[in-house]
């Protein structure tokens, strides 16, 4: 078995193997030791992160469970103003004292190493599309300027000739064209 790399989430668990029922909570405030994410939401390495942690001693393992709260910096997909996202994520895991299956976690040198499972429960929790605010009106297209209203929006927006003819008939029946 391989030595494990000691770094700020790993958990030394020597007093909890092998104990069933007997339970330690941890606070970890910690810099993320990478970048996670590589979109338009990302949190950048050296970001502070606070994990609550809990470590449960079981008969297979040891059942961890976390809260991460940490900050991503975000590019609104709309207007592309940039701004700072609350990122909150919950994950619980088993790691076994003995792995049978290539896909588990295991108890390495009576500890247990958790960066690779906070990289990826924060990563899946960016959102794919951050906006700024969920009434973000975007750009203008014609002129680029962000907008502030949803008048501003439809107002400037030229009709297309190819569909003047179609405006005219509602306008024979007493209807206003767009």
């Amino acid at each position: 078995m391989a030595s494990l790399k000691r770094t700020p989430l790993t958990i030394g668990v020597k007093d909890l193997m092998h104990s069933p029922g007997e339970m330690r909570e941890h606070t970890l405030d910690v810099l993320a030791p990478e970048k996670y994410g590589e979109a338009v939401a990302v949190v950048p390495e050296g970001t502070p992160m606070t994990i609550e942690v809990r470590l449960e001693g079981l008969h297979e393992g040891i059942l961890v469970t976390c809260e991460v709260a940490t900050d991503a910096h975000a590019e609104c997909v709309r207007c592309l103003d940039e701004f700072s996202l609350p990122v909150r994520v919950d994950f619980q895991e088993l790691f076994t004292y003995s792995s049978s299956e290539a896909d588990s976690y295991t108890v390495v040198d009576d500890s247990v190493m958790l960066e690779s499972i906070i990289r990826d429960a924060v990563v899946l929790d960016l959102p794919f599309q951050p906006v700024c605010k969920p009434d973000c009106y975007g750009l203008d297209p014609t002129t680029g300027e962000k907008l502030t209203s949803e008048s501003a929006k439809t107002r400037g927006q030229d009709i297309d000739p190819r569909w003047l003819e179609l405006g005219k008939l509602l306008e024979s029946d007493g209807q206003q064209a767009p």
